[in-house]
């Protein structure tokens, strides 16, 4: 029996609705359950041919215990060993080499020193920053917020460089980058499944969290809905997400990236609204059953970005056969 797993933590509905779902389908000899954990043993197998994570962002075990069974043939959804690497600002910077349009952005070092580090620690920046040409580059408004992270914590809208400099001073340790505000007249939250599957939802950043997601939505215009579905295939495949979100801010006809690093996305009835849970929760059981039949135990199971393949072998030695 090749077995399915969902790992959660305080979320409710999807994970019961998931599972429910998966064996609502009665495929032979694939189950699904939640996850159940005990002796986690270097090398050792996890019982399980997928497992779904969505919790183990804020679970370091979870995340050590992922990685062990990925060893071992797991599907883990999404890949552990690229989430633990992955941030916004190389997600971003990644975007421009596929031609995906993305805001403009810039790296910044944390306003105060990491620990175990002094001034010394520093000798390779060059220091002051040239604050003219960075506020020239990105222009205001902009947005200010760690590059690494989510939840819209220690965000920032900033009109000036008065109004950036107060708030640089209160981000402490935190590595930050400073990006273009892109002044939208739509916005949109897409759903990816399986590099393939997508579910474009009307949106709006600027209300609270529980009415986000627009009820009775207008229709998209049919270019503009071909050319969104289209980049976000293209940064899923690029990243090697098998279950994200990717946010578009439409300015001038044209879809900027704006939030594509959610590989754990809000999937709660509640939230999301009733059609747009049951359009995640049937897709991604049709992924998990899709890897459980090609699962092999001895083989890596897990989903790469294809630019971790291009870079990897794009200058390989050439080699004569057999050697």
């Amino acid at each position: 029996m090749k077995k399915i797993g969902i790992l959660f933590g305080q979320e409710n509905t999807f994970p019961q609705a998931f599972v429910d779902r998966v064996n609502s389908k009665k495929e032979s000899g694939i189950t699904a359950e939640f996850v159940k954990i005990n002796k986690v043993i270097q090398g050792e197998s996890s019982d399980y041919a997928v497992i779904i994570d969505r919790i183990s962002q804020d679970v370091p075990f979870y995340r050590g215990y992922l990685k062990n069974a990925a060893l071992s043939g797991t599907a883990v959804i999404n890949n552990p060993f690229w989430w633990s690497a992955d941030e916004k600002f190389f997600n971003n910077s990644l975007a421009t080499k596929l031609s995906v349009p993305v805001p403009k952005t810039l790296l910044l070092p944390s306003n105060q020193h990491p620990p175990d580090t002094n001034e010394r620690s520093f000798r390779n920046l060059d220091y002051p920053l040239d604050w003219e040409g960075i506020f020239s580059y990105v222009g205001f408004p902009a947005f200010f917020k760690p590059f690494a992270g989510g939840g819209w914590k220690n965000v920032y809208k900033l009109n000036n460089a008065e109004e950036f400099f107060k708030a640089y001073n209160e981000t402490g340790q935190l590595v930050m980058m400073l990006q273009e505000a892109i002044e939208f007249e739509e916005y949109f939250r897409c759903y990816c499944i399986g590099l393939k599957d997508v579910r474009t939802m009307r949106y709006d950043p600027k209300v609270p969290h529980h009415e986000r997601y627009v009820k009775n939505p207008l229709p998209v215009e049919a270019k503009l809905l071909k050319n969104i579905e289209q980049n976000v295939i293209t940064l899923n495949k690029g990243l090697g997400y098998d279950f994200n979100t990717v946010e578009f801010a439409i300015r001038d006809g044209v879809p900027y990236a704006i939030d594509f690093c959610n590989p754990a996305p809000d999937a709660d009835l509640h939230s999301v609204g009733e059609e747009n849970f049951e359009w995640v929760v049937e897709a991604a059981a049709n992924m998990a059953i899709k890897k459980a039949k090609s699962y092999k135990p001895t083989v890596n199971n897990l989903t790469w970005g294809e630019f971790i393949k291009f870079f990897v072998h794009a200058d390989a030695p050439k080699t004569k056969k057999g050697k």
